[in-house]
């Protein structure tokens, strides 16, 4: 049986075109149409913009309404496939693994490192990964690039320039083509907990801070006095923060008592955080931090501004925070 696949265009480097700025989206979805049509097999393919956007430039009102949409339509399609910009696909995946909870049907995002319009593009073949993976009839929200299928709340763009550019972290790959064919991990998929609900609220006074060695507390005190609610920290190791010269932990107590929700990760790509091992990690813990663990920056980022999205009540985001929801959190992990 034929699979209706639908295609929502918004742009970034598959459909660039070079301008006197330099490459930008230009393509249209009926530009690109025919390409589409050359990769989708025995699929019946429709194509709508839904804008044209440098991914750098696509923002969380961005999500709300593409997901928005995505319910809108996806009983009319057996899958959908979102084509985006590289730069900030993963935030976006990751997002929409949230906001569109228990979705019925696959919805998979893609891009390209070139325009699928160069002939030595890797554009046509991540469609056809794409739309393969979306005519499966796996629900989910994936990342298809370069011949694997990733979970979306687990995929990160790890380098710049290659094909290769994402990778799923602290997850096994979804799917994978050879020549063999697509081969899929049904056990990678996490299971349906319900019906499907769409939560497209987010809160936009967060913000992610990275620690280096020699940043002042007093950058941490600015950001509560700009109204953030809150602060996704990637700390040293598997979590660790200053408190001899400069007194981070204080710190971080004095926003929490003031209803500042804040967030712990690593720097590392790789393993998570365990902030119980050492004595930096576990005076955060005392004092009320939550803990991002094995959740890539992208996950943790976007699950906070989801959650305070919904609640500003502290036990409630705890409890949110904690869970694992769309497979972005390792089950009960270790504190």
């Amino acid at each position: 049986m034929s699979r209706n696949i639908l295609i929502i265009n918004t742009g970034g480097t598959l459909s660039s075109v070079m301008k006197e700025s330099g490459l930008a989206p230009g393509l249209t979805s009926q530009d690109m149409q025919k390409d589409l049509h050359f990769v989708s097999g025995n699929t019946n393919l429709e194509i709508e913009d839904f804008c044209s956007l440098d991914s750098a430039n696509i923002f969380p009102e961005d999500w709300s309404r593409l997901a928005r949409h995505i319910a809108e339509v996806r009983n009319n399609h057996d899958g959908i496939v979102v084509i985006h910009g590289t730069d900030t696909l993963a935030y976006t995946s990751s997002m929409l693994s949230f906001m569109l909870q228990n979705i019925n049907i696959p919805v998979v995002i893609t891009g390209s490192q070139l325009s699928i319009k160069n002939p030595v593009a890797d554009a046509m073949e991540n469609c056809r990964c794409a739309i393969h993976m979306a005519a499966s009839g796996i629900p989910g929200v994936f990342v298809a690039f370069n011949r694997k299928v990733i979970l979306g709340c687990r995929a990160s763009k790890v380098r710049s320039l290659s094909f290769d550019a994402f990778e799923s972290i602290n997850y096994p790959n979804v799917a994978t083509i050879s020549s063999l064919g697509m081969n899929i991990d049904e056990k990678a998929v996490p299971l349906r907990k319900g019906v499907f609900s769409l939560s497209d609220v987010y809160s936009s006074k967060v913000c992610m801070i990275k620690m280096f060695p020699g940043m002042h507390r007093s950058f941490l005190e600015s950001l509560a006095d700009q109204g953030y609610k809150g602060i996704y920290i990637e700390a040293y190791g598997i979590g660790g923060m200053p408190f001899v010269k400069h007194d981070f932990i204080s710190t971080l107590e004095k926003l929490i008592e003031d209803g500042i929700t804040v967030v712990v990760g690593t720097q590392c790509t790789y393993e998570g955080s365990k902030m119980n091992v050492y004595e930096t990690g576990r005076r955060a813990l005392e004092i009320g931090v939550l803990q991002a663990h094995d959740m890539t920056s992208e996950a943790a980022l976007t699950k906070l501004m989801w959650i305070l999205g919904m609640t500003e009540n502290p036990s409630e985001i705890k409890d949110y925070y904690g869970i694992n929801i769309a497979g972005e959190l390792t089950e009960n992990p270790q504190a």
